[in-house]
């Protein structure tokens, strides 16, 4: 090797750190345009701030630093979809700032569901207790019903998919096929059921993206997914049914993200006659 290329090597390798870094606490919000069929006009333009899989982590003392880009978005619900926690080492903190910190400056309701590492920490009903008492609607394989005036919209939420706990035919039990449903669940595993159920829109976490995503391939790999997963990241498309998969704030097994940064999604509704589209925008 020379030293001229030496020099270039070494110069690369520096470089690529602060990368790494700037990966892990640059912050995108991702923004979706989501057709709904049967949108009532009271729901038209009802946009959803989703979060997922924070396990916690940290941006800023008490989460100021996340808190400063989401007081800049407008939403009329916050989702919540589960992996609050590590599993190795639960805490609960970073969640219970973010929430709060919503609350001070947003009346949005807040739904929550659980995911695969508050269970498998055995802090899950823990974890629900504290949500609740700081305001969150946790849905526990249940649904509740949204009114803005005449119109309605159905909110659903399963528990968590990866351990098996997640119970669709019950959490849609109450529900109408007149009446647009959202489901919030933690994993993309229920997807197909969704379809075949008539859910409208389904938003999940779980894949982190991958965490490290590939160029034309994707996340080579993802826990209770396995390799090359179908639904890593992104927008799905069956039938009349979206599902959105976040790629969530935090990390599980190493605090490394290549090609993904952290991020949040605003997803809003609109009537199947506009135009759908996805629009990313970085800030932080």
């Amino acid at each position: 090797m020379t030293a001229i290329s030496r020099r270039a090597f070494l110069a690369g390798g520096i470089a690529f750190f602060p990368y790494l870094y700037y990966q892990r606490v640059s912050v995108a919000v991702r923004r979706y345009r989501v057709p709904v069929h049967k949108l009532p006009p009271g729901f038209h333009g009802f946009t959803i701030l989703h979060i997922t899989d924070l396990h916690d982590k940290e941006f800023g003392e008490r989460g100021e630093e996340l808190l400063a880009i989401l007081r800049r978005l407008s939403f009329d619900l916050v989702a919540v979809t589960g992996d609050l926690v590590l599993r190795t080492s639960p805490k609960l903190d970073a969640a219970l700032d973010l929430i709060r910190g919503i609350g001070a400056f947003s009346k949005s309701p807040v739904f929550s569901v659980s995911g695969n590492h508050e269970w498998g920490a055995q802090m899950t009903p823990h974890v629900n207790a504290k949500l609740e008492h700081a305001g969150v609607r946790v849905l526990k394989n249940e649904a509740e019903l949204l009114r803005r005036g005449k119109d309605r919209l159905w909110v659903v939420g399963v528990d968590d998919p990866v351990t098996g706990r997640a119970d669709l035919a019950q959490a849609m039990s109450r529900t109408d096929a007149g009446v647009p449903r959202l489901l919030l669940a933690h994993a993309p595993h229920p997807f197909p059921q969704a379809v075949q159920a008539g859910v409208d829109l389904m938003l999940v976490g779980h894949t982190h993206g991958g965490q490290i995503r590939l160029p034309l391939i994707g996340a080579p790999y993802i826990p209770s997914m396995g390799y090359l997963p179908r639904w890593d990241y992104g927008l799905y498309r069956q039938g009349t049914c979206t599902m959105i998969v976040n790629g969530g704030l935090g990390e599980s097994w190493f605090p490394i993200r290549i090609n993904n940064p952290p991020e949040v999604a605003l997803v809003t509704l609109l009537p199947t006659e506009t135009t759908t589209g996805t629009q990313q925008q970085d800030v932080g």
